[in-house]
């Protein structure tokens, strides 16, 4: 009975089994199809960071306890950054010979006699003996020069140098006891706080607050010497020469140039690094000039397309001038330099920046491409020649005005009239004063 009864369990477990095997079947069939449309039908997400990685990218304070307030930083550098007023004598206008133009002029109440413009600028104390760094621009062609300081003392200076290659300048008080300001040691970072402390409008001292908006800005044509900071701190016409400073208080640039249609700040300035002030400034003082090394060639940027994946680096030797240190060396006209001293020369502006910054008699180690092979050279430095200064090219400098008269002295560019047009508007005018009854000289 037993075993008929296990023989039966047996058949019945082979009937049923070919249908237990078709609903798995069935129903992995049916997971899968669902499982595969829920994934297709599932919102993309983007990559996001883990909570490690977002604790190692979370900014640091520039101390321990987060930062409330600048007011310490503030307070300590303020009181090393100053205002400058210069005075420089405006010629008479050219036309003044003439008494129905002069005429003209009075008419109007303007003086027909020469005047003297002010403009105002910013400066930062760098000794306790009255050494101040301010932008060349700020103190070109004064006649006489100002300094304000935070505490309501005032001073004459006296130019020590300009170095308008950098648009540097060094000017000195008769005073003792000042508060110099500290220059920064670590590099400033892209992303650390800015303070820009200077006189804007000729309003008082004012600090503006953003970051370092990038480090390392060349060629924008500026300056022949560039090594920019760039900030979105507002930074507007008489923050010239003033002072960048970082949370500490500590300084990390001079305020020189901004970007802008308007004369007012849009978030895109420009200030000195430190390391550059370093170098001019001990320039002037010590020689009254800064001495740069010189390598003697002419050169260009590898041409370079943004739309183009590849990408080519290195500067093109154009020319090399005779008896020059890369003559000398064996440079060629078609060399391409790669590295100098195993930095990669990307572009001709960092080049120049680099050679700039050496002092003569420098041995370069350079590598070049020539012929399509890879070459080793040392040049010698020496001292690059005295260059007259290319006019400044439309980027806006902070202590430029439309309005501002253009006639400051004999050398500039008189406006011209024609002996024609002189006639007619002499005529015009005299029919103005009779028809309007101008006042008649007696």
């Amino acid at each position: 009975m037993s075993s008929f009864s296990n023989a039966n369990n047996r058949a019945a477990f082979w009937q049923w089994l070919p249908w237990l095997l078709l609903l798995v079947f069935v129903a992995g069939f049916i997971w899968l199809f669902v499982s595969m449309k829920t994934a297709s039908e599932a919102k993309w997400e983007p990559p996001r960071t883990t909570p490690a990685e977002q604790q190692a990218s979370a900014p640091v304070a520039d101390t321990p306890a987060p930062i409330s307030s600048y007011h310490n930083a503030v307070a300590r550098a303020s009181q090393s950054v100053v205002n400058i007023y210069t005075t420089q004598t405006m010629a008479e206008h050219p036309y003044m010979d003439d008494p129905v133009l002069r005429r003209l002029f009075e008419f109007h109440g303007e003086s027909p006699q020469d005047q003297d413009m002010t403009n105002l600028g910013s400066g930062v104390i760098v000794s306790e003996d009255g050494y101040i760094v301010t932008n060349a621009h700020v103190i070109e062609k004064a006649d006489e020069i100002t300094v304000a300081f935070s505490d309501g003392r005032k001073s004459r200076a006296k130019v020590i140098g300009t170095d308008p290659g950098s648009d540097l300048a060094v000017i000195k008080v008769g005073m003792t006891g000042l508060i110099p300001l500290s220059f920064r040691e670590a590099p400033i970072r892209v992303g650390d706080v800015a303070l820009a402390i200077g006189n804007p409008f000729g309003v008082g001292q004012t600090v503006t607050q953003g970051i370092i908006s990038a480090t390392g800005r060349t060629g924008l044509g500026v300056n022949k010497f560039e090594d920019f900071i760039q900030t979105d701190a507002a930074i507007n016409p008489g923050n010239s020469g003033g002072a960048l400073v970082d949370a500490r208080g500590e300084l990390v640039g001079i305020n020189t140039v901004i970007f802008s249609r308007s004369g007012g700040s849009v978030g895109i300035g420009f200030a000195i690094p430190t390391v550059l002030i370093e170098q001019v400034m001990n320039g002037l003082i010590k020689n009254g000039r800064v001495s740069r090394g010189w390598l003697g060639i002419e050169i260009q940027s590898q041409l370079r397309d943004p739309t183009r994946l590849e990408t080519s680096t290195g500067v093109e030797v154009l020319n090399v001038i005779d008896k020059g240190p890369a003559a000398k060396s064996g440079l060629k006209v078609g060399d391409i330099i790669l590295t100098i001293d195993g930095v990669e020369m990307t572009d001709a502006n960092k080049l120049i920046q680099y050679v700039a910054r050496k002092p003569p008699t420098t041995e370069l180690n350079a590598q070049i491409l020539r012929n399509g092979k890879n070459k080793q050279i040392k040049i010698l430095l020496a001292e690059r020649p005295q260059q007259e200064i290319v006019e400044m090219p439309e980027i806006i400098n902070d202590e430029s005005f439309e309005d501002q008269p253009s006639y400051h002295g004999q050398n500039q560019n008189q406006p011209t009239m024609s002996e024609e047009e002189r006639v007619r508007m002499r005529e015009e005018l005299l029919q103005l004063f009779e028809r309007d009854g101008a006042p008649q000289s007696q």
